[in-house]
């Protein structure tokens, strides 16, 4: 039965195409980067918890992005820890669903959180006297619910739609990670319901909330050059910059991988593999590096735990 056969089931995970060198050797720099997201992160949400004039709007946001971060290198760091240190390729269907889960979830997260984050720029660029009222505490709280709820509701049906499917015995995964559009490629019965929803839940989270994010940045362009003064402008221009570093890191990795699964199947594994690495890998370590150099009072915060520890 379909059942059966789903349940026995076992993928095994693809996606470092170059076995010369000794597995430790590769393993070593991607452990040091496992370790530096989980630092950078957990500093930044340690030091807006525990300072008072944190809580604020803004930082409630760059809080909830470090969890995301948080949430999507530690769903995708340990298999590839596993695939190079122990050389376990082999991964079980219900874990693999589990994976896929959370890797689209946090990646939903994240995306919405960018999307939040434009908002709270917009707010204070272009209503700058009506910012303390708009962007409240609670009214972040109430995002950060909202997209939480999105979220689930949105992902779910995914893995309850791949458990109706069947796969060949053996199924190489192009990636050290479970991901949907790389299942559904292995699967011998029909999948235009998978990627008909895989599709729609792409387009109706991350595609709306790019296309918020750059209507944001229009309004927020349009106001700036308004303002009398280049020196006023680029002072207004650049409480935004690391946000923009933020969503062009997320963004452009995660719009060429969709492109890359739907038409590029000439493309060259390692194409995939470095594509689908630096959207899941590169955010996680350099949104802390990027918010800290660039957010004068959290830079200062370290500084002066680094003094303290000095």
């Amino acid at each position: 039965t379909n059942s059966s056969q789903t349940r026995t089931l076992s993928f095994f995970l693809g996606g470092f195409p170059a076995w010369e060198t000794p597995q430790l050797w590769s393993a070593v720099p991607l452990c040091s980067t496992y370790l530096l997201a989980l630092l950078g992160n957990l500093t930044v949400l340690s030091i807006i918890t525990a300072e008072q004039s944190f809580h604020t709007p803004m930082y409630l946001l760059l809080a909830m992005l470090a969890v995301a971060d948080l949430g999507l290198s530690t769903c995708t760091f340990p298999t590839m820890m596993r695939m190079l240190w122990l050389e376990a390729r082999e991964i079980s269907f219900g874990t693999c669903l589990a994976q896929m889960f959370f890797i689209h979830s946090f990646t939903d997260i994240e995306s919405a959180v960018i999307l939040a984050m434009a908002f709270d720029r917009y707010v204070a660029i272009c209503h700058p006297l009506r910012y303390s009222s708009i962007l409240t505490n609670s009214v972040t709280t109430k995002i950060c619910v909202a997209i939480v709820v999105r979220t689930a509701l949105v992902q779910f049906p995914l893995p309850v739609l791949l458990t109706r499917l069947c796969f060949t015995r053996v199924s190489k995964l192009s990636h050290p990670y479970c991901l949907h559009p790389d299942i559904i490629k292995h699967a011998v019965s029909d999948t235009r319901i998978n990627s008909t929803y895989g599709l729609f839940v792409l387009l109706s989270t991350l595609g709306l909330d790019l296309l918020f994010v750059l209507l944001s940045y229009l309004l927020i362009l349009k106001t700036t050059l308004n303002i009398a003064t280049w020196r006023e402008r680029l002072k207004a221009l650049n409480t935004c910059v690391s946000h923009i570093c933020a969503v062009l890191l997320f963004f452009i990795p995660m719009i060429c991988l969709s492109m890359m699964h739907r038409f590029g199947k000439h493309l060259s594994p390692q194409a995939y593999v470095f594509t689908a690495n630096l959207h899941f890998l590169a955010p996680p370590i350099l949104n802390p590096i990027i918010y800290s150099v660039k957010t004068k009072p959290i830079r200062r915060e370290i500084l002066r735990m680094l003094c303290q520890r000095g």
